[in-house]
Formats: structure tokens, C-alpha cells, sequence
């Protein structure tokens, strides 16, 4: 079964506002109650939270689809609809959030730090927040905006001092296990280690973290074994472990090969060059380990490199090396620029920014970007002309009208914002107070007759004309609308000049 996960894919749906609510109070003795539909409650974001008691993302491994609550619609009376309550997920220390293309949104380093990820969309207001003087009883309201709807890469890579790097079984786990109270899986075969392993290493008064990470073979960095997958957890580390395998005889390898091969990787993958390297030659408690290893030191030494000779059966050596690494880690914190604290920079939007943009694309559409322009129509219902009226009037005062009008808009363009696409009309003057959900200026624009001109039309079809017979009786008396008080008799003669002969 898995038990560690260092990368996942979260599907993440924040929450929907709620609508707000078209209401009129009605009580006994106050026919003009006036409005008092409520706000619509937004919808619940999505927020990551580094939490250090998590270790790995296996739990977005299983469950990676992610949806907050909505937000709930107003109502009569004034009332609000409840907000939806935010939707907080934990993650490890130095989990690195990134689209599907690999922009990275956030990098969260540090307990407590906290990214929203995914925000809820706002709730729409009530018709009582929309009146105004000339609105006075608006007969609509804003309708919810849809929370961000987004697929997100979280990628963990391990907050560690030190980072061991080494050959399949040359003793990573060994040494880690010994060095802290960390107890990873050791056996002798190759590729035991399938997760990197994390410890707390104590050295005097100094107190470090040590990482492992699978080992690495020629071609890891191109995705050759378990390379490529965990080489990533060793990017934050401030030292670099060598660990050559000085039992190497046995199993044919030469220890300067291997760290020359386990360079060229490294160098490859990118990033680490700035790291400072030390060199542990472990095993010398086997039978020629020893030897060899006062073989290759001088080696060693001579590229610059500090040796250290270790057993972590007899532990031989390891007090020596774990200072040594308390030092290092010291140092290269001390060296490390101080990083300033993050500050919050308000930008005021430029005098010459007119908050949206319009280009004309290639099938003769104009499209307009903006974030309010957006939003607002994302919040109108377009099947209320009053709520349609509204939108032209909040657009004109933006400018949107006249900037139209200056990039060659007639009235019937097609007009694009965001996923609603429409004809043009420009604005036909102020709006004039009428039944409440219509707006006069759009009636011209609306071909479809009216409930009250359909009636109207019904019962002029209804009304029949003077000279419309009403009734033939069985001697050929007929009585019409114009006649009806004199009756008619009809003689043969009169049948017959009437007659055709067809």
C-alpha cells in the first residue's frame, strides 16, 4: 500500500455565491413597504495550510476532487443568505503548488504559511441594496458569482539540511537510522529505499535535519530508476552528502566513478551547484573496506573534497562526521542573505487605466477583458430587461460606450464579454421608472408581443361583423347582426339571382 506521496493532482471547485433576492414588503396598512430582498452569501475559498505534522499528501492522493460550500441566497425580510464557510487543506512543509503547465503559484516553506488557492465566488446583492432614487423598488437582483474552478500540481519537496546522495546500497538509510531516531527499511539489495527519509540529528548543542533519497544510478536525471521522482527533496538542503560504498571491490564498482557519475547527475538535474559537498567513505568495517578507503582519500582530498571514514555497524567515525556537518550547516546559514519579510504593496490602478480593454478579433467580435466588467456580467440575469437595463447603465459610466464607439462599434456588432456574446445597442438615454422588472428603452428591441397585446388581439378576432349570419331558420329566415330585429324572408326568386349555377 502506498504511504508516501510527493505529487499529486487536485480538481478544486470553490464555492458559488448566493443569489440575492427580488422582494417587496407587504403588510397590513403599508402598501408601500418598499424593497427588502437580502445579499446573497459568498462562497467558500480554498485555502492550503503548512501544517508540521504532515509528512506527505497521500490524503489528496486518494480524495483529489475538492469542492467548498456555497454561499446560500438572500431572502424577504431583509435576510442574508449564510456565507459558505472556507474550506482549509493541509500540507507539509515545502510543498510547491504549480498549474497543470508548470507555473508555480506558491512555494510554502514555514509552518503556518497559508495560500488561497482557489477563491469563492461573491454573492449577488438584493434588489433592497440596489434601489436608489431612481430605482426605487428595483424588480431584480444580482444573481451569484461561480467560485474559481481550477486543477492545481502540489509538489512536495523536503525542507532538509543535509542531503545524503549515493549509489543503490551504499548506506544512506544506515547512516540516517543511526545518526537520528529515523528507522527506515535497510536489507541488502538494491533500491530498498523507495521514499525519501527524513531524521533530526543532534550534534553537541547544534540541531540539524538529514534527508535520504532513493539512490541514484547514470541516467537518473533523465528519469532513469527512482532519480528523476525524488531528486527534487534534496533542492532546499544546505550540505551535500557523497556516500561511496567502500566495500565497492565486491560488487566491481570504483568509488571515484561513482562520484563522478553521481555528479554528472546532479549537474544535470540543475541547481545544486552552489552546495557545499563532503564525502563519506562508509563500510570500513568490512574486510578491505578500510584498505580502500585509504586508497581513494588522497584522491579525494586532492579535488577538495573532506573525507570522512564511517561505519554505521561499529558507528566508527560518526561523532567526528556529525559535527563536522553542524558546522558546515552553520556556516552556510550564516552566509545565507536574510531574507526580508514579505511586504503587502498596494498599487493604486493609473489614472489613464480604464479598468477593461477592447480589441476586435478576427470574425469582427469586440471583445472586452476586464475584471469588473466580468464580473457584473456574470451577475446579471438576462431574462429580466430591468436587470439588462442596469447592466448598460453600470457599463456607460464605466466608459465601455464610448470606447466602442471610438474603436468603430455600430449598433448590431457582435459584443463578447467573457462567455456571453450579444448584439450591441448603445445606451437610449436615462432609465424611466415603469412596471418593476422592464425597462422601457428596451422595448424597441423586443419584437414579441406583450401577454396584454396578445389579449387584445384574441378578442378582435372574436368580434364579428354586421353582415355576419347569426341564424338560418328551417323556412329560410335569416337573421343577422345588422337585421336581427327585422326579420328577413328569403324567396326563391331571391335564391335563384343568387344562384351561379356552378
Amino acid at each position: 500500500m502506498t504511504t508516501f506521496v510527493d505529487r499529486v493532482v487536485l480538481h478544486l471547485q470553490a464555492g458559488d455565491g448566493g443569489h440575492g433576492c427580488a422582494s417587496v414588503h407587504r403588510e397590513k396598512f403599508k402598501p408601500l413597504g418598499g424593497p427588502d430582498g437580502g445579499n446573497g452569501g459568498h462562497g467558500g475559498s480554498i485555502k492550503l495550510v503548512v501544517d508540521a505534522q504532515q509528512h506527505t499528501l497521500l490524503d489528496f492522493h486518494f480524495h483529489p476532487h475538492v469542492k467548498a460550500n456555497s454561499g446560500a441566497g438572500g431572502a424577504g425580510s431583509n435576510r442574508d443568505g449564510a456565507t459558505g464557510r472556507d474550506l482549509i487543506l493541509k500540507v507539509p512543509d515545502g510543498t510547491v503548488v504549480m498549474t497543470e503547465d508548470g507555473e508555480v503559484l506558491a512555494d510554502l516553506v514555514g509552518a503556518g504559511t497559508e495560500f488561497e488557492v482557489a477563491r469563492g465566488g461573491r454573492g449577488g446583492r438584493g434588489n433592497a441594496s440596489l434601489a436608489n432614487a431612481r430605482r426605487k423598488v428595483p424588480g431584480f437582483a444580482e444573481l451569484g458569482e461561480p467560485g474559481d474552478q481550477i486543477d492545481v500540481v502540489l509538489e512536495l519537496k523536503s525542507v532538509a539540511d543535509v542531503g545524503l546522495v549515493g549509489f543503490p546500497s551504499a548506506g544512506k538509510s544506515s547512516l540516517i537510522s543511526v545518526m537520528s531516531a529515523a528507522k527506515p527499511k535497510i536489507a541488502d539489495y538494491p533500491f530498498t529505499t523507495l521514499v525519501p527519509n527524513l531524521g533530526v540529528v543532534q550534534a553537541g548543542e547544534a540541531t540539524f535535519t538529514i534527508a535520504d533519497v532513493p539512490g541514484l544510478i547514470p541516467g537518473a536525471a533523465t528519469g532513469k530508476g527512482l532519480g528523476m521522482q525524488f531528486l527534487r527533496h534534496i533542492e532546499r538542503t544546505s550540505v551535500l552528502v557523497h556516500v561511496l560504498d567502500a566495500a565497492a571491490p565486491e560488487i566491481e564498482r570504483d568509488p571515484l566513478a561513482d562520484l563522478d557519475a553521481i555528479e554528472a547527475e546532479l549537474s544535470a538535474y540543475g541547481g545544486l551547484e552552489d552546495r557545499p559537498r563532503i564525502v563519506v567513505l562508509n563500510k570500513i568495517d568490512i574486510p578491505d573496506g578500510r584498505d580502500l578507503a585509504e586508497m581513494v582519500r588522497p584522491d579525494l582530498e586532492a579535488r577538495g573534497y573532506q573525507v570522512f571514514e564511517v561505519s554505521a555497524v561499529t558507528r566508527e567515525g560518526l561523532k567526528e562526521f556529525g559535527y563536522a556537518l553542524a558546522k558546515m550547516v552553520a556556516d552556510f546559514r550564516a552566509n545565507k542573505p536574510v531574507e526580508e519579510v514579505t511586504r503587502v504593496v498596494l498599487r493604486p490602478r493609473a489614472v489613464d487605466d480604464a479598468g477593461f480593454t477592447i480589441e476586435q478579433d478576427a470574425d469582427g467580435v469586440f471583445v472586452i477583458r476586464g475584471t469588473q466588467v466580468e464580473r457584473w456580467v456574470r451577475q446579471t440575469n438576462f431574462d429580466n430587461d430591468e436587470a439588462v437595463g442596469y447592466l448598460s447603465d453600470r457599463m456607460d459610466r464605466l466608459g465601455v460606450e464610448t470606447m466602442l464607439g471610438k474603436k468603430g462599434a455600430k449598433a448590431g456588432d457582435a459584443v463578447r464579454i467573457g462567455t456571453r456574446e450579444f448584439d450591441w445597442a448603445p445606451n437610449a438615454g436615462e432609465y424611466v421608472s415603469g412596471p418593476r422588472g422592464t425597462d422601457s428603452r428596451l422595448e424597441e428591441l423586443d419584437t414579441r408581443p406583450s401577454a396584454h397585446q396578445r389579449l387584445a388581439a384574441r378578442k378582435a378576432r372574436r368580434v364579428r361583423s354586421e353582415d355576419e349570419i347569426q341564424h338560418m331558420s328551417s323556412d329560410g329566415t335569416v337573421t343577422s347582426i345588422k337585421n336581427s330585429h327585422v326579420p328577413v324572408l328569403v324567396t326563391e326568386d331571391d335564391d335563384d339571382e343568387g344562384d351561379t349555377g356552378e
